[in-house]
């Protein structure tokens, strides 16, 4: 494998972007999203996320393989320091360090905008998301007890926290 280059998506980037998250909503619960989402809404998704909110792709052999994104945590004015990720790696790709930099370059993306704190909501039961998170300097911060419902059954959720 080449080396993994992290840069800045584009709207060029909404198809592979797409694809990566459409086999998480199939196969997995670690998005309570349950439909599919096209190339167009995720461009319209990347257009939403202006410079204060960044999303970010790594690239191998010109290859979008993974994405990170930083969002809005809450509407509230009182939670401008504050901002939720997300990191999706595709599933060939998975297990070589690919989620591991994109979140590495989302904490520097964060401190250098300004923000504080950094959330994350992991799904009871996905340890990779977990350990990654936790290996990254994110502390528990409680669990919601059966706040989701996908493929017919309950699923804790995992706060976890980054103070920066």
């Amino acid at each position: 494998m080449d080396a993994v280059k992290i840069r800045r998506a584009t709207e060029s980037d909404a198809s592979a972007i797409a694809e990566i998250y459409n086999h998480a909503i199939t196969t997995s619960t670690a998005t309570f999203d349950t439909e599919e989402k096209s190339a167009d809404e995720r461009r319209r998704w990347l257009a939403e996320h202006d410079s204060n909110y960044p999303v970010i792709v790594a690239e191998v052999d010109g290859e979008v393989v993974g994405w990170g994104s930083l969002s809005r945590y809450g509407e509230r004015p009182g939670w401008r320091f504050t901002v939720e990720n997300a990191v999706y790696v595709r599933h060939d790709y998975r297990g070589r360090g690919i989620g591991k930099l994109l979140l590495e370059h989302l904490i520097e993306e964060a401190r250098n905008l300004g923000y504080h704190c950094i959330i994350a909501q992991v799904v009871g039961g996905n340890d990779a998301s977990f350990k990654l998170h936790e290996h990254a300097g994110f502390e528990t911060a409680g669990v919601l007890r059966e706040a989701g419902r996908k493929f017919d059954r309950w699923l804790d959720v995992i706060l976890m926290q980054k103070l920066l």
